[in-house]
């Protein structure tokens, strides 16, 4: 059976899997980066886990992989095949096209990074499916974002298109590790609400989730809490709308598990600023963590097909997940096996 190897790299764990045609995921695997034992470490661990992969299967489906799609964070330069840089990997400069292409045999690799790839995702088979414009921005510890046109994301003309996270909505706010003042995931990320939310409820180990329940439950200071991270991410996305105009928004990550919760505000948040502007459809993401992996199957079927596939027709009114989306969804999360 055609398959192709999918990798999703992140700071502390690898994601894994074998991908069907239809982007479906035949097997799943995971393990830890190793990133305590250094960057060299973590890149040998890259090269092994997919060859593990390609042996098994192999074995399993009477054919080695295709082709293989990695995601990374960091800086990535996927015209090249080079990861860049990653602070939480340690790594400069890492040509992983070329090494994992010659660890598998020659086969053809996509580089891509984690967020990018995620978006699209969520974009071809997940929440933006159907739409011939997406924006895709996950909550988390930090806010990026991947901005999909006609079934691809565009990566911009130096890898950085898409740092919803680093627009200013707060001038002279606090200070931010990019050297501004007042980006926006210095308050509406997951780790900037579980900061805020610990020091307003005295409890050092509380976090955004807590802060979620606190607000159901109708906690003044966790609603004040919600309603300041809420402001500051209408006002990013009003920004990032009035300039790239999308059909659909998608939000994803740690915050977005907070459900209507989150949605219902934004939604209003958003629509009270918005004036010229035609307004998105606001919608959760689909895809959950196995995104990465998806969207890497897809980059490294693109290699083997020569191109994506077009976009379908554009929706024109709001409209939920479609059945494809749901499928998807429910073929990225078999029981899990390590191999």
């Amino acid at each position: 059976m055609r398959h192709v190897i999918a990798l999703d790299v992140g700071g502390t764990g690898m994601k894994a899997a074998l991908a069907g045609p239809g982007g479906e995921l035949l097997h799943q695997a995971r393990r830890a980066t190793g990133r305590e034992r250094g960057p060299e470490a973590v890149v040998a661990g890259i090269l092994d886990f997919a060859a593990e992969l390609r042996a098994y299967g192999a074995d399993r489906f009477g054919e080695p992989a295709g082709a293989a799609g990695v995601a990374v964070p960091g800086i990535v330069d996927a015209e090249r095949g080079v990861a860049v840089y990653a602070a939480n990997l340690g790594w400069r400069d890492v040509p992983l096209r070329r090494l994992l292409g010659e660890r598998l045999g020659s086969v053809p690799v996509a580089l891509g990074h984690d967020v990018r790839t995620g978006g699209l995702a969520e974009g071809r088979i997940g929440a933006g499916q159907g739409a011939d414009r997406f924006l895709f921005v996950p909550l988390g510890t930090g806010i990026a974002g991947a901005i999909g046109i006609d079934g691809r994301v565009e990566a911009g003309a130096h890898g950085f298109a898409g740092e919803i996270g680093h627009v200013v909505v707060r001038p002279g706010g606090v200070a931010c590790p990019c050297g501004q003042r007042g980006c926006l995931e210095r308050f509406a990320s997951a780790s900037a609400v579980s900061q805020a939310w610990a020091e307003a409820s005295g409890d050092p180990e509380a976090d955004a989730a807590d802060c979620a329940k606190a607000v159901e439950s109708g906690d003044a200071r966790a609603l004040a809490v919600w309603r300041d991270a809420v402001d500051a991410l209408a006002d990013g996305l009003v920004t990032a709308l009035t300039l790239l105009d999308p059909r659909v928004l998608i939000i994803g990550g740690g915050l977005a598990e907070a459900g209507e919760t989150l949605f219902t505000p934004l939604r209003d948040a958003v629509r009270r600023r918005v004036t010229f502007q035609k307004l998105p459809e606001i919608v959760p993401a689909a895809l959950g963590d196995t995104a990465g992996c998806l969207g890497a199957g897809l980059m490294a079927w693109d290699l083997l097909d020569g191109a994506a596939p077009a976009a379908p027709a554009a929706r024109t009114a709001p409209t939920a997940p479609t059945s494809t989306a749901s499928t998807a969804a429910a073929a990225a999360t078999p029981p899990e096996v390590t191999t």
